[in-house]
């Protein structure tokens, strides 16, 4: 029997490197559309939605419908990222934090086949919520221990 507070949403704030790193664990094998992410340049944020692996729940395999956002943004690079397929899907690795003049800096999105984003920021400040229940996912995420 599953504990009500696995399927509890989940909100979470990044404000530095650490942070980032806590919702980079949670959004590992998030799948989005390319077409779903949106840079809103006079707003200064990056956001999206997709299916996070709910991972809270031992032995489960889940997914649930999460929306992220980042702040901050001064601009967007984008390698292996193709906007002239919106429905082509990424599947999301990591997300890291380098510092040039703290506390901006460059977030760098990784997904599988080599793609990635990468965000200049003033400073980290990003967030993720869930938006909705959860729903049994047909298998685990496998990655290739060479990428």
């Amino acid at each position: 029997m599953t504990d009500p507070a696995d399927d509890a949403p989940l909100k979470l704030l990044a404000l530095d490197d650490e942070d980032l790193a806590v919702l980079s664990a949670h959004l590992q094998d998030f799948v989005l559309k390319v077409g779903d992410i949106v840079y809103l340049p006079r707003e200064r944020r990056l956001a999206f939605v997709g299916n996070r692996i709910d991972r809270r729940a031992p032995g489960e395999v889940r997914r649930r419908r999460t929306a992220a956002h980042f702040d901050r943004v001064t601009a967007v690079r984008a390698r292996g990222v193709d906007r002239s397929r919106p429905d082509a899907v990424l599947n999301l690795l990591a997300i890291g934090f380098t510092a040039s003049d703290e506390p901006s800096g460059v977030i760098e999105f990784v997904f599988s086949g080599g793609a990635s984003l990468q965000l200049d920021v003033e400073c980290v400040e990003g967030q993720a919520a869930d938006l909705g229940p959860v729903w049994a996912a047909s298998a685990e995420p496998a990655h290739d221990s060479e990428a």
